[in-house]
């Protein structure tokens, strides 16, 4: 692998999944358009925080990223190797898809979930060293886990080890869900919601500690959220990165401190605004037209934020935005961003306008 070559890359990503159209007798499906050309890089030791209200298909790109998630269209890398190639039978790929799977871990939002109510923690740690660390003894793998459970501050941890998971708290369980996905010495961990359920102050101290270790263990993360506020406070801390979705399209991403301070993409001031941990521009009224999220099933044409940006023309209504660069590393998909572009020629949506 080069030196600039990304850990993980998604290129030109779709995800569609099929749903029973109601009551139909003969079995009729509608296709959700989860997510629509998707373009990310993961690089070594980086944070990509992903925002975006629910349905917008933050959770299935981040599941698409670590493998989980099969796409439609696109492909997914893992240092140069198609992930999905790579687990075709008989292939013979450079990287096998054991090791790819290895290396591309996942903490859920509700760790409880994922960890087995029958068996101390001791032994769920120690089940990723058995099938990764074979050379390791019994005593081996008992330091092992008892020296984690102490670096995330599970103290004393020999008290830890012998609990079962009802025995723990949720940021606890959080906290051996972490430790878990570390022990496989992941390149990428998937943080989907996983600070959700904390208190506030539980929040920040998790968050802290993912970017303690991930200093201590070499992770990329990448962090998914519909809180702005949280996915703000990781982004910013790690120097990493913020992206916007909006009904499956990645409409901006960039910087943390860019993004926030000079949004580029209507979507990403309506989040600013609602946020109140954030200073968005003086306003009582909220920069959006509408607050009705359109259906996934049936997008809108054109721009898909077109139907509540306050800014939209015709010309949205008819061409869907690619992303365009803003500035280094900024990306947003608005026509907005283009002083040239055919957008300033057309006449306003009803209810919108155009401010310069």
């Amino acid at each position: 692998m080069s030196a600039d070559q990304p850990v993980v890359s998604l290129s030109d990503i779709g995800v569609t999944f099929e749903t029973e159209a109601g009551l139909n007798p003969f079995g009729a499906t509608r296709k959700i358009h989860a997510v629509e050309h998707a373009d990310l890089d993961i690089g070594e030791r980086d944070v990509v925080a992903i925002v975006g209200e629910s349905g917008s298909g933050k959770t299935t790109l981040g599941k698409t990223a670590v493998g989980l998630q099969r796409p439609t269209a696109g492909t997914v890398r893992y240092r140069g190797q198609d992930i999905w190639a790579a687990k075709k039978r008989f292939s013979n790929p450079d990287i096998p898809f054991s090791e790819i799977r290895r290396s591309l871990q996942i903490i859920h939002q509700d760790p409880g979930s994922s960890l087995n109510p029958h068996q101390p923690i001791q032994r769920t740690l120690e089940a990723p060293l058995k099938k990764w660390n074979e050379e390791l003894g019994p005593e081996d793998r008992e330091a092992r886990v008892l020296a984690m459970l102490e670096r995330v501050g599970m103290n004393p941890p020999h008290d830890y080890a012998d609990r079962y998971p009802h025995q723990l708290s949720g940021g606890e369980k959080q906290r051996v869900a972490l430790i878990r996905a570390l022990l496989m010495n992941p390149d990428v961990i998937l943080a989907d919601e996983a600070v959700s359920a904390l208190d506030v102050s539980l929040r920040v101290e998790m968050m802290d500690l993912m970017l303690d270790l991930r200093e201590s263990f070499d992770t990329s993360f990448l962090f998914i959220s519909h809180d702005l506020s949280n996915a703000r406070y990781l982004a910013e801390h790690a120097g990493g990165r913020l992206g916007v979705m909006y009904l499956g399209e990645l409409v901006e991403l960039g910087p943390a401190e860019d993004v926030l301070s000079n949004p580029q993409h209507p979507y990403t001031k309506v989040l600013r605004w609602a946020t109140p941990s954030i200073e968005a521009d003086e306003t009582d009224d909220p920069p959006i037209r509408s607050i009705d999220v359109p259906d996934p099933v049936d997008p809108p044409s054109g721009c898909r934020f077109h139907t509540r940006c306050p800014n939209a023309t015709e010309f949205c209504r008819a061409n869907a935005p690619e992303r365009f660069a803003v500035g280094g590393d900024h990306v947003a998909a608005c026509y907005r961003t283009q002083p040239e572009s055919d957008y300033w020629e057309h006449r306003p949506l009803d209810g919108a306008e155009i401010d310069r």
